[in-house]
């Protein structure tokens, strides 16, 4: 995006902020940061079945990221200013990647998250050009399932 943020931005991120903040919201990124590492879909089945809790709030915060991500990859949102503060996003394309392309086939819909993973994949460039180091040192911290949960 070449253009300049400006207050509708602004109010924009503000608004999804207090978005993010609304109760079950709140449950379903903490349980998605605390839970969500499939690496496959046989992973994902067993983590989130189906009618699930824990299905119902993987969605919730997938979808929410997306529509986000929509906003973005249409101009709506300016794509830096997002940059600077939607790190959340970047956490969500991280652990989806894994298993994107078997949720499209199984979904039949070869564009689900297409926008979060163009957003994604275009913050990951944004941080390593503008902030050497950062992408990694994030990743590192937040990307890979922790030693402690691995089997």
């Amino acid at each position: 995006m070449d253009r300049l943020p400006t207050h509708d931005d602004a109010n924009l991120i503000l608004r999804l902020y207090e978005l993010r903040r609304e109760d079950k919201m709140r449950q379903a990124r903490a349980w998605f940061v605390t839970n969500f590492y499939p690496q496959t879909m046989a992973e994902f089945n067993e983590i989130c079945p189906p009618g699930s809790e824990a299905n119902a709030f993987a969605r919730m915060v997938s979808s929410y990221w997306e529509m986000v991500a929509s906003f973005v990859s249409n101009g709506v949102l300016n794509e830096e200013l997002f940059y600077q503060s939607g790190q959340e996003l970047l956490l969500t394309w991280l652990r989806s990647r894994p298993i994107v392309d078997d949720l499209r086939k199984m979904m039949g819909n070869p564009n689900a998250w297409r926008n979060l993973q163009t957003v994604g994949e275009k913050y990951i460039e944004y941080q390593k050009k503008n902030s050497p180091g950062a992408y990694e040192s994030f990743l590192a911290r937040m990307g890979t399932r922790p030693a402690a949960a691995k089997a």
